[in-house]
């Protein structure tokens, strides 16, 4: 398992870089639009096509779309979804090579259970230490542990997922807002209208 993620840095390192994933969604685009209608790539481009098409038709309503803001509108909505698509795909992997890992660990398939402890067992100390280094002499382990770490109640010291999730999009929500209102105020963009227009026009 060591050896693995030693060999799979130098990759993982490289596939982080934006300008590397930028390359990589440039040129699955342009593969997509040159594979056969009729071929499994082709119906997704033509998808693909159609909702970039109705997104691009959609902002048009909203305000003057000339040829030039059209065409970079297009651009970037395909480079936005393609992206998106992949950070899904990416997303699903990951998660199905998690759950196999697990059961893989789980089940000892393969006499890999000690291997998969083993390098969960590092991940963890090394995120232990941190936590530990602040715990007052007074406090037994156990009890710190417990209150902020694992709690008796095998419960995660975290809200679930669903709470999580709507934090992050109010976050992201209020952090475009004030974006909005700044451009509103600040630069001859009327943001603000335009969003309204555009929530008119959803509903």
């Amino acid at each position: 398992m060591g050896m693995i993620k030693l060999l799979a840095a130098p990759i993982r390192s490289i596939a982080r870089f934006p300008l590397f994933q930028f390359a990589f969604v440039v040129a699955l685009t342009l593969l997509l639009q040159a594979a056969d209608d009729k071929s499994v790539l082709g119906q997704i481009f033509n998808g693909l096509d159609k909702l970039v098409e109705s997104t691009v038709g959609l902002l048009s309503t909203v305000f003057n779309v000339k040829s030039f803001t059209k065409s970079w509108l297009t651009s970037s909505f395909w480079i936005g979804y393609v992206y998106l698509a992949c950070l899904l795909i990416l997303f699903f992997v990951s998660m199905t090579t998690r759950a196999v890992v697990d059961f893989v660990g789980w089940s000892n398939a393969f006499g890999l259970r000690n291997a998969i402890a083993r390098e969960r067992g590092i991940a963890a100390y090394r995120a232990w230490i941190p936590f530990e280094r602040i715990r007052p002499a007074n406090i037994p382990q156990e009890k710190w542990e417990e209150t902020f770490a694992w709690p008796a109640n095998n419960e995660p010291p975290y809200p679930p997922l669903a709470q999580r999730a709507l934090r992050g999009v109010m976050s992201y929500v209020a952090v475009i807002l004030l974006a909005a209102v700044l451009l509103q105020i600040f630069t001859p963009f009327p943001i603000l209208t335009w969003l309204a227009a555009l929530t008119k026009r959803l509903i």
